[in-house]
Order: C-alpha cells, then structure tokens, then sequence
C-alpha cells in the first residue's frame, strides 16, 4: 500500500494545534522535528544518551510529518489541511512559513523508520514514557513507567506543555484523588495521575479517535479499572467534583471554561493548565483569578506555561502555598 507523507513546516506556538489538525484529518501519528532539538540542555543524571544531527533538523520552526493513505480523496485532504492550518491565524497563532508538502512511501518503509525517532525519555524526577517496542529497566525504586504507542495517539508525550503538567502532577496528586483530565489526547496524564495513586480520573476529549486511543493506551498500561475514558466537549461529559481537574489545551480554550472548572473543583483542590504560550500567560491568570482561582505556582519550559491554580476552602481568603 502507497502512503503519502505530509510535511507542514510551521512554528512552535502552532505545532500543538497543526498536529491536532492532521490527527482530525486521518492521521494515526506525528513526527515532530524541532529545530531546537540538537541544542537543549539534557542532564546525563537521567540516564538517557543522545547523539543528534543538525542535519536531521529544520533551520527553524518545527516540520510536523504524517502519513495518509493513497486515495483519489488526498488532494481534497490537503486542501483542507492548508485551509485549516492557515485559519489558525484568526486564534492569534503564528503558522510561521506554513508550507505544506507531500511526498510517497511505501508502506513498510513508513511502519519502521517512523519509530527511529521515539526513545525511552524521562521526563521529571518519577516518570519515564516509554514507547511500547523499547525494552526499558527502572533505574529507581520509585520510577514510574508510562508506556505509549505513539503510533496510535496525539504525540509521544514529551512535549513540554505534557512534560508540565505531568510534574504538576507529581507536585500535587495525593492518595485516592478525584482526577479529571480534560482534552484528554493520548491519555498519557490520566495514566500518570493513576500511577501516582488517584483512586478514579476521568479522562475526557471531542475526538473519537483520541478516547480510542486514550483506551487503548490506559488498557496498554494495565488501568482501565482505574481510568474512565469518555467522549464528551471539556467538562460538558463530567457530572462529579474532583480535587484535580488538568487541561492541556490551548489558552484560548482554557480561558472559555474557567468558571466551570471552579464549580467541578471541590473547595482546597487545583486546576492545572497548560498548553499556554508564553505571551498568553498573563490572560489565563487573569482569567483563573476572575473565575475566583489563587494562582499557587506558574511553570516555564522554553516558550511554554503552565499554572497550578487553587479553588479556595470556604471561609479562606488566601490560598495556602504549595510545600
């Protein structure tokens, strides 16, 4: 069978939203290629080698790339995707140089050589993903593993904005928490809320095939008892009170649902969020703090934000500080 390989050469800020785009447009994964890659900082105290080519990266931005089948129905497909990717502008996003190319492979080329680019990655002081074909011994006691095929969902979780909130997480979940993950994608949070001892998270997203996925990953890590995947538009699918409620989407859509977070939330419990460039940090305080949030602690990696925010006990007039 003939694939066809799509490329979008693109910017940071919009790599989250494109690669959204081109999951909803049929694709079951998405390499990510980061000109920044071959320069970050990498402690060695995690174990992890890497030995990167300059050449193997775009001079700037980042080129997504996914595979679609062959079809008389492509160039319609691609067509779509340029109007999409270019319409992402009217958000605030900057697409960069927003070109689109396509090229054919075979299948058998396009199942093994996309995998050459996932490795185990650890990527806080407990978690380590794991891709599901790598063989991976734990290096603590207390590590704890997230096994994904990043073939079947959005992304390998190692984007910063999942990076974030997966150390949010691990600052904050406590024994038998209500968890509710909101936008749920791979359902990579949902399982590191669990494996941290939440006693039931409720993994939401729009997207039927990312609750297909987000299920097939929770069963992959052995959760399905704990995790409860439904489809369902943010909160609308969640009738209960969590102490954690996590949403990894972008600003724009945080700031829509603030206040219903606040009502979801029981009081003393914290909404986590991330997915906010930079320069949009500031709007989605002021939108947690007009919702009657405390802003408990902000979060930078590279260009990216996220903020733990506290929903007030009764009666509290300050939010108590994180230890």
């Amino acid at each position: 069978m003939k694939w066809s390989e799509i490329a979008v050469h693109t910017t940071n800020e919009a790599a989250e939203a494109v690669s959204n785009i081109l999951h909803e447009a049929g694709a079951s994964g998405v390499v990510i290629e980061d000109s920044r890659e071959p320069d970050l900082e990498r402690e060695d105290r995690f174990g992890e080698l890497y030995d990167l080519d300059r050449e193997d990266y775009p001079a700037d931005g980042v080129i997504l790339k996914a595979y679609l089948p062959v079809s008389s129905f492509l160039m319609e497909t691609v067509g779509s995707l340029k109007r999409k990717i270019s319409g992402l502008s009217e958000y605030g996003l900057d697409t960069g140089r927003n070109t689109v190319t396509m090229s054919e492979v075979d299948e058998e080329d396009w199942a093994t050589s996309w995998k050459a680019y996932y490795h185990p990655v650890k990527v806080s002081r407990r978690f380590t993903i794991v891709p599901t074909w790598e063989d991976y011994e734990r290096l603590a006691s207390d590590e704890l593993i997230i096994e994904l095929d990043p073939g079947m969902a959005f992304g390998t979780g190692t984007h910063p904005t999942t990076v974030l909130c997966l150390q949010a997480l691990e600052k904050t979940v406590q024994e038998g928490d209500e968890v509710v993950d909101i936008g749920t994608g791979s359902g990579v949070l949902s399982i590191g809320a669990a494996l941290l001892g939440a006693g039931r998270v409720t993994a939401l997203d729009l997207d039927e095939v990312a609750v297909a996925a987000a299920k097939d990953n929770v069963a992959l890590n052995r959760l399905s008892d704990r995790i409860d995947v439904r489809q369902g538009n943010l909160l609308d699918a969640y009738g209960g009170t969590a102490r954690i409620a996590v949403a990894n989407i972008l600003a724009e859509v945080i700031i829509t649902f603030t206040d219903d977070a606040f009502r979801t939330i029981e009081p003393g419990g914290l909404f986590i969020t991330s997915g906010i460039i930079s320069r949009k940090k500031d709007e989605v305080k002021e939108a947690l703090r007009n919702s009657g949030f405390d802003i408990v602690e902000v979060m930078v990696m590279e260009d990216w934000t996220a903020i733990i925010a506290r929903k007030p006990s009764e009666g509290e007039t300050d939010a108590a500080l994180l230890s």
